[in-house]
């Protein structure tokens, strides 16, 4: 056996080693992003789990429609997040007209805190509906 031989077993080997590196690092990676993205699933799930809200009422007065709800989960809400929809369309909130216990300032709706939506609505609207952040709903007939 010459050196022809012996050159040409070292480079299968050395090529072996680096497909064998590369393939345990794209696959090591591979499961990682997988790991972090059921971690995130569950927690998300969690947080589903630990969200309700309560419609208290929604009441339409001369143009006006206010809507009351009830944080009664353990989970801390965004208001921001919070959507508002009156007979199946998306009804955009200001900021100034969603007050958490009379505070319009905060965006955090905390566990056992009342949120009121004020929007105009012009027919008189039939039903409500309010999603949070993490999807969960509630709905009311307005009265």
């Amino acid at each position: 056996m010459g050196f022809g031989v012996s050159g040409s077993t070292a480079i299968i080997f050395l090529g072996v080693l680096i497909a064998t590196g590369t393939l345990y690092t794209a696959a090591s990676n591979a499961s990682e992003n997988v790991l972090e993205a059921q971690d995130a699933d569950a927690e998300r799930a969690l947080e589903r789990t630990n969200t309700d809200i309560e419609v208290t009422n929604a009441t339409y007065d001369a143009g006006n429609l206010t809507v009351n709800l009830t944080n009664v989960g353990s989970e801390t809400l965004s208001v921001s997040e919070t959507t508002l929809l009156v007979d199946n369309a998306y009804v955009d909130v200001p900021s100034a007209n969603a007050t958490v216990d009379g505070d319009a300032a905060t965006d955090l709706w905390y566990a056992g805190e009342n949120l009121s939506l004020v929007v105009d609505a012009d027919p008189t609207p039939a039903r409500v509906k309010v999603v949070t952040g993490s999807g969960v709903a509630a709905t009311e007939v307005v009265s």
